[in-house]
């Protein structure tokens, strides 16, 4: 709950201060930036925002799971019926435990080496692991990636993501429109009752350049995330070398490609194009680890 109102305070003043802004700008330029025939109400344009901004983000956590489930095709284990699938309940709920969360659901899909967690509450999450990653590693990292999962889940990153993102989707909206109405009407003055082709053009060319400006914020905050997983693993494991090794052998595998919906929260991802990648490389990670002896 703090995070959340941490989340919406920060959004609320960074409106408020935009707001301000924009009314120093209107007595500027002499835009009329207000409420009227001919001005622009701001304060149904945030609300707009808002909701345009946070709806799909808040959907989208609170289907997760179910779309984490019916887009890799996760088995849950709901009766272990094998050594490897108690061993995998266990596991997890016995660092579920020392997180101090509730027993996430545990489910296991075929593919290449990968895990996720995702879910919209720290007591109803679910952690998946894939075949690959349990056929290539040993227990010990098998846990590894397992404890930096549930710490994940711990850490709240599925909820801190979604409030990020709907921020992001927000300012772009506002921003966008903004920024439309002042082309359309100090650069192109136009003086008709409604927008003009200039507003319409430039907001969505300003939606496309400030949508990859939100793209790139939200997976540099993905990458610094990642690194707090993996030492909440380590203090789950009580040591760094499980971690240090699933990462190694991650490092020399073909990581298995997760839905976009989930890709954010696997153990490892794709490194192309570095300021859009959700994960740090293997490297960086390791030397993390390492640094924090």
């Amino acid at each position: 709950m703090k995070r959340i109102a941490l989340f919406v305070l920060t959004n609320l003043a960074i409106m408020v201060v935009l707001m301000v802004f924009l009314t120093v700008l209107s007595a500027v330029f002499g835009i009329n930036f207000n409420i009227g025939q001919q001005g622009m109400d701001l304060g149904a344009l945030a609300i707009f925002s808002l909701v345009v901004g946070f709806t799909g983000a808040f959907i989208s956590l609170l289907l997760s799971k179910t779309m984490a489930k019916w887009s890799t095709r996760a088995q849950v284990i709901k009766q272990p019926s094998n050594a490897m699938e108690s061993w995998l309940v266990d596991t997890v709920r016995r660092h579920a435990d020392k997180a101090g969360i509730g027993m996430p659901e545990v489910a296991v899909y075929e593919g290449d080496p990968n895990a996720f967690a995702t879910g919209a509450f720290k007591n109803s999450a679910l952690v998946a692991v894939s075949t690959g990653l349990l056929q290539s590693m040993s227990k010990d990292e098998v846990e590894a990636v397992l404890a930096h999962e549930i710490s994940h889940v711990a850490n709240g990153d599925m909820v801190t993501m979604t409030l990020l993102q709907g921020v992001m989707n927000t300012f772009v909206v506002f921003i966008s429109r903004v920024v439309g109405y002042f082309v359309d009407r100090v650069l192109l003055r136009n003086e008709g009752q409604g927008p003009g082709i200039g507003f319409f053009l430039t907001t969505i060319v300003m939606d496309i350049a400030l949508g990859f400006l939100a793209a790139i914020i939200v997976a540099w905050f993905s990458r610094r995330r990642e690194f707090r997983a993996d030492a909440g693993a380590v203090a789950l494991m009580g040591s760094n070398r499980p971690m240090i090794n699933a990462l190694a052998r991650l490092g020399g595998l073909q990581p298995g490609e997760l839905p976009k919906t989930i890709q954010a929260m696997g153990i490892t991802g794709s490194t192309l194009g570095a300021l859009f990648s959700s994960h740090p490389p293997i490297e960086q990670r390791i030397a993390a680890l390492q640094a924090a002896r």
